[in-house]
């Protein structure tokens, strides 16, 4: 499946349900099925800077493809962050590169987020494609 046909599968998701209340509840469940990372993987260099709560992602680069895993002490900065790897887990850094988060918009999380916790998911994104550049430069 693309990353954009993820997205749509979201967008699809997130219309079924009828207010915020389950929508934030959809994230949380998110959240609770993300494995987290272990102990050694919470280090500085994978702490997402400008995120409310401690947030957390690791990436992984296995035969040209990027796969992604994350944690945070927040549950609802954890079901977020599990939406952002469950989309862009598993694909090239070319498809992530060329990828866009427009999905947010289109989903509404933006909007129903406080400030500094739609601050920590802009840097969340931008963790996510620092790594595609990063892995990409390097193979």
């Amino acid at each position: 499946m693309t990353i954009k046909e993820k997205q749509q599968e979201i967008i699809d998701e997130f219309a079924f349900l009828d207010d915020w209340e389950q929508k934030y509840e959809y994230i949380i469940d998110l959240g609770k099925e993300l494995k987290g990372l272990s102990e050694e993987k919470k280090i500085d260099e994978n702490l997402i800077k400008g995120c409310q709560s401690k947030v957390w992602i690791d990436a992984e680069f296995k035969e040209g493809k990027l796969f992604f895993n994350a944690d945070s002490d927040g549950i609802l900065p954890k079901g977020i962050v599990s939406l952002l790897v469950s989309i862009y887990s598993g694909h090239s850094t070319q498809e992530i590169l060329d990828s866009d988060f427009e999905f947010i918009s289109e989903i509404g999380l933006q909007e129903f987020l406080s400030p500094s916790r739609a601050n920590g998911l802009m840097a969340m994104t931008k963790q996510i494609k620092f790594y595609a550049v990063a892995y990409q430069l390097k193979s």
